[in-house]
């Protein structure tokens, strides 16, 4: 696609924002809203017009190739990212659930559920690639040494135990049986072909057999021809055109590879640009600033004697130092700036005691300054500061002033403009050289004052000295580096010799399959809660720990999000997700596990220098995934006689403290995977976890798509005579795990050399299912009732039960949970 292309999707992302942030930050200030539901509405609907801006600017910021473009559309993108996880945050706390529902939404904006997918931009992974690189080589150079020097032992030969004996019996001899009986058939079936033989048959009769076979199979392939044809037409399948990959998309593909070569190609050349441009700047105007600065300053000093008779304070480094002088002020205004200031430094000790003295005075003060408006605060929901909206309503106008309207007929190539470079480090020239002057005029200040007034001059070198001495005189206690004398490469090669930190599989998030859930809203309207899907789960995993870990700047502003617990049923994908969330980002992955860490690090002490290490080669190279499989264990009730002597509760003590450590700098995730979280004792796993996430069993939608994906993956076809719809029916209960054993069971070299005589038919799957268990309604509903005494688990139950008691309670003293029970 052209240059044009990607500016009309840049500015229909900017026109979509531009309507979103009307809406966000309206003239007047908006009404607290009284209805829950319609504050939700409000939010869904921001929320999804985000998604569509988010999107738009993904894909332009990959493709645009102008250097000064992407920038700009790269501070948006992660504007855009950190509002969205902002909403998120929000649609959290007021509908008390991490899973929402937006089918009327989306259905009032005709889109489509693939249109609300969280995009995970290409940037996490392209701008970093060099980098990953390395670090995979050298990773892989360690494990092929431990590979070297640590050959698989052989494995000691354990006596049989009398049932494994039996069954081992009972193999061979049906196998002997086995062969017997096909031997019996094979000498019944020659027999009888010697018998047919021997009968004689005319002419006739043969060249009648033989056309009614050609016949039969002629008319079975016509048939079988004109079907397909009519499916195709009628739109129930694809056609032979469909099959291989499309000329065009074939020709965008390759386009899009040459525009990442021209992307680079001019980003090398605007840096080199910026590098020549700020030394000619500083070379031919650099002294003309310098000059016209001081002048103005010496102008300053003049105006303020003239006006007030005496030298003014030179402002601080803190407040801008001389660019106050150069604001739109007079030499009056800035003096009684200056002098407010001193003005409530000085005043501060007297209005204390004047407060203890008369504290009712000051309330009744208050009262009457504040007025009825604030004592008659309208109740309601409001939304909630936002740290991105200044920030993308400022890169929103820069857009509409420079770019809206540019006009680029003269640019085909689309490199870098001169012109903007030169504005862009014209005010940080200025700012350079103003720091310089500044220090010169203060000590041209202060000899200007010994001269004219000696007394004001010593009393400001002693306000001087005791601001400095006042500043350098708190200091802060650092933590005791453990391994201050090692290296990070050295650190890194003991954690990955340890097993502590693993290579993650190549594993994309889209590759967790599962469709959107349709009747999510339509069951929450009456009363029903629904299980989320495989959709929804994807989708929360983007929000919580990709984007978070993929930029830095989300990172910092965002609600953060320390760890996450993902729980469910054994099979339905966990370890997939962390996995996936490595690979998304681009991660380091460090298994704290309690099996893959018992017997290492002994003691207390090894486990302090075990923690810290792991910790401290994470911030080193974050982004970083803390992994913590069976995340129960840390935290159970009882444990058990045989994990005694393995101690899963090893981490219980140090593992918080940690947590407590991580800043909002550091780019660390905690993210454990439970499959029995109802062992572990609920409040200590909560303190760790701040958000929880239940995944559930697939659904019918999901388990139709997983079926199809999974046979077309392990070399299978998927044809008319595999019934899919029957196939995800009958499965109903089992895991996305269950599938893929039954699928890799099924689908042996064997069979897939088959299909072209025997395709697959939806009955060869049923026996392997029946002989695994599936997730019984029993275990369903154990993670149901374990998540409803989670923190926020409880929140929604008392929203849900407030509404009840509203609606039973006819007394108003009386709770609304005592109403509910007695119509139990």
């Amino acid at each position: 696609m052209s240059h044009r292309t990607y500016d009309r999707l840049w500015a229909g992302a900017h026109a979509e924002l531009s309507s979103l942030l009307r809406q966000e930050i309206p003239a007047l200030p908006p009404r607290p809203e009284k209805d829950r539901v319609v504050f939700f509405q409000r939010l869904a609907t921001l929320y999804v017009g985000y998604v569509q801006a988010f999107r738009s600017l993904e894909v332009a910021y990959e493709q645009l190739v102008q250097p000064q473009k992407r920038r700009l559309v790269r501070a948006v993108l992660d504007g855009v990212m950190g509002r969205l996880l902002e909403l998120k945050n929000e649609m959290v706390e007021k509908e008390f659930s991490e899973y929402h529902y937006m089918d009327d939404v989306i259905q009032d904006l005709k889109l489509t559920p693939a249109e609300l997918e969280i995009p995970i931009p290409r940037y996490f992974l392209g701008e970093r690639a060099k980098v990953l690189q390395e670090r995979a080589q050298v990773l892989a150079g360690i494990l092929d040494r431990m590979g070297v020097a640590e050959r698989p032992r052989a494995a000691a030969e354990r006596p049989l135990s009398l049932e494994a004996a039996v069954r081992l019996v009972q193999v061979s001899e049906r196998a002997r049986q086995g062969r017997l009986r096909a031997q019996l058939r094979r000498e019944f079936q020659r027999d009888e072909e010697r018998r047919m033989r021997a009968r004689a048959v005319s002419r006739e009769q043969a060249a009648v057999r033989m056309q009614k076979v050609w016949r039969g199979l002629k008319q079975r392939k016509k048939t079988k021809r004109e079907r397909e044809e009519e499916m195709v037409f009628i739109g129930m399948a694809l056609g032979p055109q469909h099959t291989q990959p499309c000329p065009a998309i074939v020709s965008a593909r390759t386009t899009e590879a040459k525009r990442k070569l021209t992307q680079e190609q001019h980003e090398q050349e605007y840096q080199k640009a910026l590098v020549s441009i700020t030394d000619k700047l500083r070379e031919v105007e650099g002294p003309v600033m310098r000059e016209t600065m001081k002048d103005q300053i010496r102008q300053w000093f003049i105006e303020c004697h003239d006006a007030t008779g005496k030298f003014p304070d030179y402002p601080d480094d803190e407040d801008g130092g001389s660019a106050l002088i150069f604001a739109e002020k007079t030499p009056q205004q800035l003096m009684a700036e200056l002098a407010a200031k001193e003005e409530e430094e000085a005043n501060k000790t007297p209005k204390g005691k004047d407060d203890k003295k008369d504290p009712g005075k000051k309330e009744k003060g208050k009262k009457d300054s504040k007025g009825k408006g604030e004592e008659e605060e309208e109740p309601g929901l409001k939304m909630l500061p936002s740290a991105f909206l200044s920030e993308l309503e400022n890169d929103h106008k820069t857009y509409s002033t420079v770019w809206q309207n540019r006009r680029e007929a003269k640019n085909f190539s689309q490199r870098h403009e001169p012109e903007l470079v030169k504005e862009e480090k014209r005010k940080e020239i200025e700012n350079e050289i103003r720091i310089q002057v500044d220090e010169l005029m203060r000590q041209e200040l202060a000899n200007l004052k010994l001269a004219v007034d000696k007394d004001k001059g010593g009393k400001a070198k002693g306000n001087a000295k005791k601001k400095k001495a006042g500043k350098t005189g708190k200091k802060k206690k650092k933590d005791k580096d453990l391994t201050a004398d090692r290296t990070i490469e050295s650190l890194y090669q003991e954690l990955v010799e340890q097993g502590l930190l693993k290579q993650a599989d190549t594993i994309k998030l889209d590759d967790y399959l599962g469709d959107y859930s349709y009747l999510g809203t339509t069951l929450r309207q009456t009363d029903i809660e629904p299980m989320p899907s495989l959709s929804d789960v994807r989708q929360i995993v983007a929000l919580y720990a990709v984007i978070p870990l993929g930029s830095q700047a989300v990172h910092e502003k965002a609600p953060l999000v320390k760890s996450i617990l993902l729980a469910g049923p054994a099979g339905v994908g966990k370890k997939m997700l962390v996995h996936a969330i490595c690979t998304e980002t681009g991660a380091n992955l460090f298994d704290l596990s309690p099996l893959n860490i018992a017997g290492k690090y002994p003691g207390k002490s090894g486990l302090q220098m075990m923690l810290h290490m792991v910790f401290k080669v994470a911030r080193q190279l974050q982004p970083s995934v803390v992994w913590i499989g069976d995340a129960e264990k840390m935290f159970y009730k009882k444990v058990p006689k045989e994990e005694k002597e393995l101690d899963p509760k090893r981490l219980k003590k140090d593992l918080p403290k940690m947590l407590k450590s991580l800043k909002v700098e550091d780019r660390i995730l905690i993210v454990g995977t439970s499959h029995k979280p109802f062992d572990a004792e609920l409040k200590s796993l909560c303190k760790i976890y701040s958000k929880i996430v239940l995944i559930p069993r697939p659904d019918y939608a999901s388990r139709y798509v997983m079926w199809g994906k999974l046979v077309t993956d392990n070399g299978g076809e998927v044809t008319g005579a595999l019934d899919l719809s029957s196939l995800a029916k009958i499965s109903d209960g089992y895991t996305q795990g269950h599938m893929v054993q039954v699928v890799r069971a099924i689908l042996t070299e064997r069979r897939v050399d088959q299909l072209d005589k025997r395709p697959l038919m939806a009955a060869e799957f049923v026996a392997p299912l029946a002989k695994i268990d599936p997730v019984f309604q029993d275990e369903e509903e154990s993670f149901k009732s374990w998540y409803a005494k989670t923190p926020l688990g409880k929140k929604r139950a008392k929203a849900a039960l407030g509404k009840e008691g509203e609606e039973e309670t006819p007394a108003p003293g009386k709770k609304g949970n005592t109403g509910s029970k007695k119509k139990k």
